[in-house]
């Protein structure tokens, strides 16, 4: 019987998914980062982030408004509440006024999956301890024994599993004033009650409870990932948990662990490399420059505008990335009319130039930066070449790419095959037909046959 080329490959993908799903880690991070980034990952290139809790009551400065008014005592923050608040009142307080009471979890779906993008990621708890599901682990201090009263956790999850979108948690490992995390602090970190009594059992119960697809992990640099645990906790998730197979995760474990050790790389927030990383990252950045939580002083000329974000975007995915950005809902669970708008920008520029983003390797050579930027991506025998700005003028040159007799040029949204011209050595001169206006002022085109 003679054996086809798909066979021997499909039976050489079986062999590699025997052997790789054979594989148990140990609690290490030689072994742990030996664990392959489940492709799903990678492929998607584009998130949501939402960061909603208690802090979206006073919604004034930044989520990290209980630290700012009480750790720093910020000025500004103690203004705020002389001004506005009776005394004696406490960041607890809030918590009650965490309605929630126009929170429709399919409408949010609706809109994430409107602008594109694959996958969302929720705080299930910031640093100030209140969870938006009912953990046994934080009793009243939770979004179902106070507040809205109900599983925000569960109820997005569902919504945005309908449509077939990966569903991942943003964890905060510590929590700025818990008492029995201040005690672990004051000891030097020699004591892990804190972590055997709080921050482990939540987070074990988060995994079984939700299967979350991903893991966003944050608040970790006060202490090293021994006292967190955090080597042991993933070897069970990527061993034995109920998303073992699936789940990602990144690199905020401990302090030095992040741009070290995880799944992906956030290193610091807003991360932006100037060269390609070596190692598989992501981009989380807020539409909101000043706040990752919504701001009621927030003004629209601290708003990303969408050309900023698709700018941003590309840059990232070319570079290898994966582009997170974050909405700030309000207490009573709305998203503000400036954010939907800009997200359903996203979604109707990637409709036309999807292709470019997702499932896309860095090419060669990852930008020309000529009067017109270009930034490069690749499919298989594909290059695609994104422009963030008009070149107003018919001829566009590009450098980089080796032509062939076989090479086809053409302009996403746009089947028409475009003329072109190499250049001496390498590139091509293209004659580009009158662009589509577009908000997102990016453009697309797609170089088959292409070295």
């Amino acid at each position: 019987m003679q054996v086809t080329r798909s066979q021997i490959s499909l039976f050489l993908c079986l062999l590699s998914c025997a052997s790789s799903l054979g594989t148990r880690y140990t609690p290490d991070w030689a072994s742990l980062d030996s664990r392959p980034l489940p492709e799903w990952y990678d492929e998607v290139k584009f998130g949501i982030f939402v960061h909603w809790g208690v802090f979206s009551v006073p919604a004034f400065g930044s989520e990290w408004f209980w630290w700012y008014w009480k750790g720093a005592q910020s000025p500004s923050y103690i203004q705020f509440m002389t001004k506005n608040y009776p005394p004696g009142f406490s960041y607890t307080d809030f918590a009650p006024e965490f309605h929630a009471q126009f929170f429709d979890p399919d409408e949010w779906a609706d809109v994430f999956e409107a602008s594109g993008a694959k996958y969302v990621v929720l705080t299930n708890k910031h640093h100030e301890g209140f969870t938006n599901w009912g953990s046994p682990y934080s009793w009243n201090w939770n979004s179902v024994d106070n507040g809205p009263h109900r599983d925000l956790v569960a109820d997005l999850g569902a919504a945005i599993r309908k449509r077939s979108l990966h569903y991942g948690l943003y964890n905060s490992l510590y929590e700025w004033f818990n008492p029995i995390y201040l005690s672990d602090k004051r000891s030097g970190f020699k004591t892990q009650d804190y972590v055997e009594k709080k921050a482990m059992p939540e987070l074990y119960e988060l995994v079984n409870r939700y299967k979350p697809d991903l893991i966003w992990s944050d608040g970790d640099w006060e202490a090293p990932d021994t006292y967190w645990n955090s080597t042991g906790f993933l070897a069970w998730l990527y061993n034995d948990s109920p998303v073992k197979d699936v789940v990602v995760t990144n690199d905020r474990w401990g302090l030095g662990c992040y741009c070290k050790h995880g799944g992906y790389y956030n290193c610091a927030d807003k991360f932006t490399p100037g060269e390609l990383p070596n190692h598989k990252w992501e981009k989380c950045q807020s539409v909101d420059t000043i706040s990752w939580g919504y701001r009621r002083n927030m003004k629209l000329s601290e708003v990303m505008d969408l050309p900023s974000i698709i700018k941003d975007m590309v840059y990232v995915v070319a570079l290898g990335g994966n582009y997170l950005l974050n909405v700030g809902p309000t207490s009573d669970g709305m998203i503000a009319p400036v954010f939907e708008e800009r997200l359903r920008g996203i979604g109707a520029w990637l409709k036309v130039n999807g292709e470019a983003i997702y499932a896309t390797k860095p090419w060669r050579v990852q930008a020309e930066n000529a009067t017109v930027p270009v930034w490069y991506t690749s499919k298989s025998s594909t290059v695609y070449a994104i422009f963030t700005s008009n070149p107003m003028q018919n001829s566009f040159k590009l450098l980089t790419p080796k032509t062939s007799y076989n090479t086809v040029v053409t302009l996403l949204g746009n089947p028409e095959p475009l003329k072109w011209a190499p250049l001496q050595t390498t590139g091509l001169i293209v004659l580009l037909p009158d662009l589509p206006f577009t908000p997102a002022d990016a453009w697309t085109l797609k170089l088959d046959e292409v070295a």
